[in-house]
C-alpha cells in the first residue's frame, strides 16, 4: 500500500482514535501537530509543509496541519474530514478531559475556530469545505468504532491494500 491518508477533523470527533486504529491495522505511522513541529526548527508554515511532503514519501496518516492542501496534487493521497454533532463532541470532551459542559463547549469552539483560522490563513480556503476532501465521516451517525472498519472495507474494495 502506498496510500497517504490526511485526516482533518473538528475537535472532539474521535478522529485520533480512528487514525490510531487505522495505523495499527495498516501498520503505518500517524503524524500529528506535535510530531510535525518536532521535525522543524522554526515552526514556520513552509517548513512544516516541507516536513509533511517528506513524511508523505512513505505510507502514513497525517492529522491536520493543512496536509490535505499541501498534498493535493499527489495521486496516492486520500483526504478525509471527520465531523460529528456538536452535542456528541461536547459529551466526548467532557468525559475525556473531565470538564463541565460549558468548559467543554468553550474548548471545542475555541479549537475549531483556531483550526479554521489556521487553514484559511495558509490555504485561502474554508476549513471543512466538502469539495476539498474525498470522504466525510460523521462519527455521530457512523460511530467512531465503526469508521476504521468502513475505511478498511473501502481500501480493500479499491485495492489500496
Amino acid at each position: 500500500m502506498k496510500l497517504v491518508i490526511t485526516m482533518s477533523r473538528r475537535f472532539g470527533t474521535g478522529a485520533s482514535i480512528i487514525a490510531d486504529e487505522l495505523s495499527k491495522r495498516l501498520d503505518i505511522p500517524v503524524y500529528d501537530r506535535a510530531y510535525i513541529e518536532q521535525q522543524v526548527n522554526d515552526r514556520m508554515y513552509d517548513s512544516e509543509a516541507e516536513a509533511i511532503r517528506n513524511l508523505a514519501e512513505k505510507p502514513c496518516i497525517i492529522l491536520g496541519r493543512c496536509a490535505s492542501d499541501i498534498l493535493k496534487d499527489r495521486m496516492n493521497v486520500l483526504n478525509i474530514f471527520v465531523c460529528a454533532d456538536k452535542e456528541d463532541r461536547i459529551k466526548r470532551i467532557m468525559k475525556l478531559e473531565d470538564l463541565s459542559y460549558e468548559d467543554a463547549k468553550e474548548k471545542i469552539d475555541k479549537t475549531d475556530e483556531q483550526r479554521a483560522s489556521y487553514y484559511y490563513e495558509h490555504t485561502g480556503k474554508t476549513w471543512g469545505d466538502v469539495n476539498d476532501y474525498h470522504m466525510i465521516l460523521d462519527t455521530s451517525a457512523l460511530g467512531v468504532e465503526n469508521c476504521p472498519d468502513i475505511l478498511m472495507h473501502y481500501f480493500e474494495k479499491l485495492e489500496y491494500i
